[in-house]
Order: structure tokens, then C-alpha cells, then sequence
């Protein structure tokens, strides 16, 4: 049981905001949910997954965001509700297949959750999904709160079957892996049987072929659908007001900075002055509403993450009604009193609210502060990012960078999306090898076009590296497109068995779903042969013979290679806690800086599993965290560091 998400209801529980979501399907009576696994979304459907057996579902980690919403759609089409479930970039992945599904309509209901990531604390950008709502034409839901994140779903459903239209809900990380109590309500015992009813004509939207043309007649009925959704959110209950009827300064939020808002509000002490207007239908807004708040007062503050998204609208609606709204002053993203980047929090918005009202901002507690300014603390080091203890993405960007330093020709690797994006981050995790990094996939489509710039004088070894998961889910068309066009690069698959960044998800390679069945993976060798690409497997912890292999595929560069470097991550659960080698180190042997190696150990490979003891100019090894991959011991030019099988 997910904490508590197939309880009977009735009961308060402490669920984490994706949990909240994952009930509100349940309660919803979800019945198909498919997703890319992608943080701060994962947990959404792992909740689902671990319950999909006792509740009938039909729960899938699709290849990518794309095909997720297709799976979902499919079961839309036959009159079940489904869910689809991404992180911010994820849209953008399946904005291809959205741009047509809002032209087609749904039947059952269907909800898209995306999952956005301000500050970019999983991500490589912090990315806005809302902009996709305004641009497709389709409602936009963003929950408040924990109780809202799981009563705005079944709601969101519903309105999603009223209009025959797909409704976005979005969370933000704080939102969706914070958690609070939430009272659990009733689930459904029924569940619909499909069917897909195409008996009609091709303008029935009930009983027709769905098809997304004719395109005039369905971008009308769209627009239509969103100016009933626009009288629907006037009587929303997820938009409410606290505060005095005519307020000094109004501010209107949304999502996780409703929170913000109302902590910044208690803290200044200025309710009696402020009014706190928490919006969540922000696409399209409640014009009428927004507008009667808008009349009472002159001055409004827009809390929101990242962009300007909802200052814009409100803005349009002020400049709209003017003659009801009168001279309003605006504060927010666009005039500087919020950043325009990051992640907001109740500081911020704290001293927002002191600039804008002329008041002191309320500070940290003096004591606290010089706590904070004591040296103890003043003197602990700054720890970069770096990959895990006997990670095999260190020893395979080891690798490469040796075999590229062997070969003399400033090659260099074009990278991806993945635990292995730090080699781009850090020149200490990836050794200074990576040199690109864009969308999932992105690597090898680069690959591919540096691969066919020889005749313009382009001789350096071109390397592109993605993971098992990224494979599936994007690489093989780029894959296919180099093999066609007779591209010269190596593609680096670095294979740890799973979708380890966002915590272990099955893919299409593996012999096992999101609901724990067996099923049949597909094999990676084979489709790289079947594409006819040349393929090698390596283990990455075999430095010497995947170097030699490496420089092998490159000197005979002809066309497009596939070396895969398999080895399970250290993390995974059928190998975590399990080491293949006691390491230890030989002090008589080690000469320390004396050695002529420049440290290779600390200084070079830097596993956190090493350490370095200043007082006996020793390496030192951390037998708490050390993973005993052994790769320390296999670099150490002296034999200093031993590795020693562990009996099993």
C-alpha cells in the first residue's frame, strides 16, 4: 500500500503532493494512466502502480511522453478516464500529439499532470508547461494545497467529460514532494467497460472517427469549449479570497506560492491591509471574478513561478475592463520585485510585500543569525555534485576520456539527459569530455550531423553518450538517421539497468512493467545490429579492454558503432549493499604526493569512496560508502590500492 492512497475513506492521511494527485485519480475512478518517468512527476504513477492489481487498473511507463499520451488517449477514446503524467520538459515531448488530440476532442475523461521544476532542481531548465494550456485552448488547474492537489483531479475529470476537451493540471516540485494531511474521500466500485464507438459520421463527436480536421470547424468548437470553461471557473471553489473587502494591496497567486503568500502575509503582521486572492483556475481566468477584485483596490502583487504567465492575463483583463477596474498599479515578475528565475519562497515574497507597503521586513532571529556566521559553521567546504560511490558512468567517462587522449585528435562527446548530464556540470565527474548537452536524445542527432562534416575538414572522433532509458525513449530515430546517412560517430550507451536517475522505472529493456509482470524486453544489441550499426558491450569497470575497444571504434571510423557499457547501477535494488570487492590501501605503499601520479585517486577520479588523510599524506578508503567497485584499485599506478573478491 502507497502510504495510505487505497485506504477506504473517511480518514485523514500525511500524503506527498504526487500521492494527493494519485489518490484524486483513484477517487476519480481512473482506470488506464501511462507516463515518462521524469522528477518531480515519478511518484504519480509508482503510487497508481503499487495498487493497479487491487484496483483494476492499467497502469504503463511508456517509451516516452509522447506515446504515454497516445496510450492514455486510446483509452479516452473508448469512453474510460485516463491519466498522463510528465515533468515539464515531458510536454514538450508530446506537444506534437497534443496540438492534435485538443482538435480531436476526448471522450472519457482525460487529465494531463504536468509536473513543473522551478529552480531546476532536477532539470536541466526550469521550463513553464502553463504556456501549452494558452497555446492548445485547454483548461488550466493549479492546486493550492496537498487536499487540493487531491480533490482538483476527480474535478478536473469531470470537466474534462462536460467540455470533451484534455485539462492540464499543473504541480511544481514543492508541491508535489512536500506533503501534508489530506482527508481521503470515497472510491468508486464501478468500473466502465471500453469501447470505441466510431459508428458515426466524421462530425460526431460522440459516435464518429476522431481525427483532428476538419480544422476550421474543430478550432471553432474549441474556442467554444474554452468560454464555457471560462463561465465554469467563475463558480470554481478552488478560487477563493481571504482578506478586507477593500484591500491597501491585493495579491493574487496560485499553486505551492499560495503557500509563500499567506506565510508572508502572517508574518508582516498585515491581513488587515492585505488580500490574499489564491486562483486555482488559471487558464483561461475567471474574468468576472478577478475583475470585481481588481475594482477594489489600487495596487496588486502577482506571486507565481517561474515566468509572468499569469501577470500577463491579469494585466489583458485590467487593460480589458478598465472602466470597472480603473488605474491599478502592478507589482511583480515583470518590474523587478520578484526574480524572474528560481524558485520563489516566503523570504522573497516577505520582502515584497515590506517594499511595496513601506514596511521593515521581517528579518531572521539575531541569535540564529550568528549562529549561522559562527565559524564552525563558516568552515565547512563547499561539496560539488558528483556521482554516486563505484557509479560506472565515472569509470566510463574514464574511459572515454583516455581513449580520446590516446588518439591525439581533440575528439570529443556530445552528451544527453541523465544521472551522467554531471560530466557536463563538473570537468571532475566526466574528465573534461562532454561537450553538449540539450534534450533527451539530442546527443546522438547532433552526433549524427558532426558525423557528416568530414568532407568540410571535421577529423575529430565524434562520441555521443545516452542512457538505457534515453535510448528507448529518444535516440533510436536519431540512431536510425546517422546509420542512413552513413554518419561517422560512436554512440556510448551507458547501461545501468533502468531508469536510475528519477528511481528505477522499467523500460522497453527490461523483462519487467510498472505493475510488476513479466513481459518481454527488447533487446538493445539486437536493435542497434537490426539498424546495422556495428555494436560491442563492454563492462565499464574493465577499464583497460573498454578503452582498447574504444580506441578500436574509433580508429576505424567508418560509419556508426554502438558500444554499450553495461554494468547495473550501484544503487539498483538488486545490487545495492552487495560489494564485488573489499578495497583497501596499502600505506607502505603509497607515496602520496610523492608518487609522480598527481593523486590520480583523489585529485582525478575523486569517488567519494576515496578519501585523503592530510596528516599521513595517505589515500584513504571510506568503508562505509565505498560501493567496492574496485576501479581505484585498477588506476593506482603503484598497487597502492588492493581489491580483494568478496566471498559470496
Amino acid at each position: 500500500m502507497a502510504r495510505g492512497i487505497d485506504q477506504e475513506g473517511g480518514v485523514d492521511v500525511l500524503l506527498m503532493g504526487n500521492e494527493a494527485i494519485a489518490r484524486g485519480a483513484l477517487e476519480a475512478g481512473v482506470q488506464v494512466a501511462a507516463a515518462y518517468p521524469g522528477t518531480p512527476s515519478s511518484e504519480v504513477l509508482e503510487s497508481l502502480s503499487k495498487v493497479a492489481g487491487s484496483r483494476g487498473l492499467y497502469v504503463e511507463w511508456s517509451v516516452n511522453e509522447k506515446v504515454a499520451l497516445e496510450v492514455a488517449a486510446a483509452a479516452s477514446f473508448s469512453g474510460l478516464r485516463s491519466l498522463c503524467v510528465m515533468k515539464q520538459n515531458g510536454v514538450n515531448v508530446a506537444s506534437d500529439f497534443l496540438l492534435h488530440l485538443v482538435g480531436s476532442g476526448v471522450r472519457g475523461g482525460m487529465v494531463l499532470v504536468a509536473c513543473d521544476d522551478p529552480g531546476a532542481l532536477s532539470s536541466v531548465n526550469e521550463g513553464e508547461s502553463r504556456h501549452f494550456a494558452r497555446m492548445l485552448e485547454i483548461p488550466l488547474l493549479e492546486p493550492g494545497d496537498f487536499q487540493e492537489a487531491k480533490d482538483m483531479i476527480p474535478w478536473a475529470f469531470a470537466l474534462s467529460e462536460e467540455i470533451g476537451s484534455l485539462v492540464m493540471v499543473r504541480s511544481v516540485t514543492r508541491m508535489s514532494h512536500a506533503s501534508g494531511n489530506v482527508t481521503l474521500g470515497r472510491l468508486p466500485a464501478e468500473k466502465k467497460r471500453a469501447f470505441f464507438d466510431c459508428s458515426g459520421d466524421l462530425l460526431d463527436p460522440h459516435h464518429g472517427p476522431l481525427f483532428s480536421t476538419p480544422v476550421i470547424r474543430k478550432h471553432v468548437l474549441q474556442q467554444e469549449r474554452i468560454r464555457q470553461v471560462r463561465e465554469t471557473f467563475e463558480r470554481s471553489a478552488f478560487n477563493c479570497y481571504e482578506g478586507p473587502e477593500n484591500p491597501e494591496l491585493l495579491v493574487i497567486t496560485s499553486s505551492a506560492c499560495t503557500l509563500y503568500s499567506r506565510e508572508a502575509i502572517h508574518l508582516m503582521d498585515v491581513k488587515d491591509r492585505v488580500g490574499l486572492l489564491k486562483l486555482g483556475t488559471t487558464w483561461p481566468l475567471p474574468p468576472e471574478l478577478v475583475t470585481r477584485h481588481l475594482a477594489a483596490t489600487e495596487k496588486v502583487l502577482i506571486v507565481e513561478e517561474v515566468l509572468p504567465f499569469l501577470e500577463d492575463h491579469v494585466k489583458i483583463l485590467a487593460a480589458e475592463t478598465a472602466n470597472q477596474v480603473g488605474k491599478v498599479r502592478f507589482y511583480g515578475k515583470n518590474d523587478g520585485t520578484l526574480p524572474m528565475v528560481g524558485e520563489l519562497n516566503p523570504d522573497l515574497v516577505t520582502r515584497a510585500l515590506g517594499n511595496i507597503l513601506a514596511l521593515p521586513c521581517v528579518g531572521l532571529d539575531a541569535a540564529y543569525e550568528e549562529r549561522l556566521a559562527a565559524p564552525t559553521l563558516a568552515r565547512i567546504p563547499d561539496r560539488e555534485q558528483t556521482f554516486c560511490p563505484g557509479c560506472p558512468h565515472r569509470a566510463s567517462f574514464w574511459v572515454m576520456h583516455e581513449a580520446l587522449a590516446l588518439d591525439g585528435r581533440q575528439g570529443f562527446v556530445c552528451g544527453d539527459i541523465g544521472c551522467y548530464s554531471l560530466a557536463a556540470i563538473s570537468p571532475a565527474n566526466g574528465y573534461d569530455t562532454m561537450k553538449t548537452i540539450h534534450s533527451m536524445g539530442s546527443g546522438t542527432g547532433l552526433a549524427s550531423g558532426f558525423g557528416k562534416l568530414g568532407p568540410f575538414g571535421l577529423d575529430q572522433p565524434v562520441l555521443t553518450v545516452c542512457g538505457d532509458s534515453t535510448f528507448y525513449h529518444a535516440a533510436i530515430p536519431a540512431l536510425i538517421n546517422a546509420v542512413h546517412h552513413r554518419a561517422n560517430m560512436i554512440l556510448v550507451v551507458l547501461d545501468n539497468g533502468g531508469t536510475a536517475m528519477t528511481g528505477f522505472q522499467s523500460h522497453p529493456g527490461l523483462c519487467v512493467n510498472a505493475m510488476n509482470e513479466d513481459v518481454p524486453g527488447v533487446n538493445l544489441e539486437a536493435v542497434c545490429q537490426a539498424l546495422g550499426a556495428r555494436v560491442e558491450v563492454q563492462d565499464p569497470f574493465d577499464l583497460e579492454g573498454a578503452r582498447k575497444t574504444l580506441n578500436r571504434l574509433i580508429r576505424d571510423h567508418r560509419g556508426v558503432s554502438v558500444l554499450i557499457m553495461r554494468q547495473v547501477c550501484v544503487l539498483s535494488p538488486e545490487k545495492r549493499g552487495k560489494r564485488p570487492y573489499a578495497v583497501s590501501v596499502l600505506e607502505d605503499r603509497c607515496l602520496g604526493e610523492e608518487c609522480g601520479c598527481n593523486r590520480l585517486c583523489t585529485r582525478i577520479l575523486r569517488c567519494p569512496g576515496l578519501g585523503w588523510d592530510k596528516v599521513k599524506g595517505k589515500a584513504v578508503v571510506d568503508e562505509v560508502i565505498c560501493a567496492g567497485c574496485g576501479v581505484c584499485a585498477t588506476i593506482c599506478p603503484t598497487g597502492a590500492i588492493q581489491k580483494e573478491e568478496v566471498a559470496r
